[in-house]
């Protein structure tokens, strides 16, 4: 009984070691639907020492926001029905170990099929994995995004 006991206690210690010596890579976006203004709002939530090694960049800089902005025109394309929509950064917020970077994509009347392309820092981080959440009349759809898996769809 103790030997069991003493193996799982080590399979636990490992099992810690190996989650604190990894970093986590990930983004997280949330995408809101504005009938009024029929917009797109997209609220993107990056690792500030994350984004700031890709971009290679200190994020307190006063050029950091005309950086991230080229990027994620770079790396973020959306289609709606068919239909390729430009972005328009709308700005970003550093707040210590987060980066809030906000877009939007206008002209959307109706949705049955968004497609969102989005490797944001698979470049840096295969290991990489870029959360979506889209929000649109009452419904919510989830996409992933890992390297390999750029492209997501989904239905309305």
């Amino acid at each position: 009984m103790k030997k069991i006991i003493s193996i799982i206690a080590i399979g636990l210690v490992l099992l810690t070691m190996s989650f604190t010596l990894s970093d986590f890579y990930s983004s997280l976006t949330k995408v809101d639907y504005v009938e009024g203004s029929k917009t797109l709002k997209f609220s993107t939530k990056l690792n500030s020492a994350h984004i700031s090694q890709v971009l290679k960049i200190n994020p307190n800089t006063t050029a950091f926001e005309a950086e991230v902005k080229k990027y994620v025109n770079d790396h973020v394309d959306v289609a709606v029905n068919g239909q390729n929509k430009p972005l328009t950064f709308t700005g970003s917020q550093v707040n210590g170990e987060t980066v809030w970077v906000y877009y939007e994509a206008s002209g959307v009347s109706d949705i049955s099929i968004i497609r969102i392309k989005n490797n944001i820092m698979f470049e840096a981080f295969p290991k990489q994995m870029n959360l979506v959440n889209i929000a649109y009349k009452g419904s919510q759809k989830n996409m992933t995004f890992m390297k390999g898996k750029e492209v997501n769809e989904v239905s309305f």
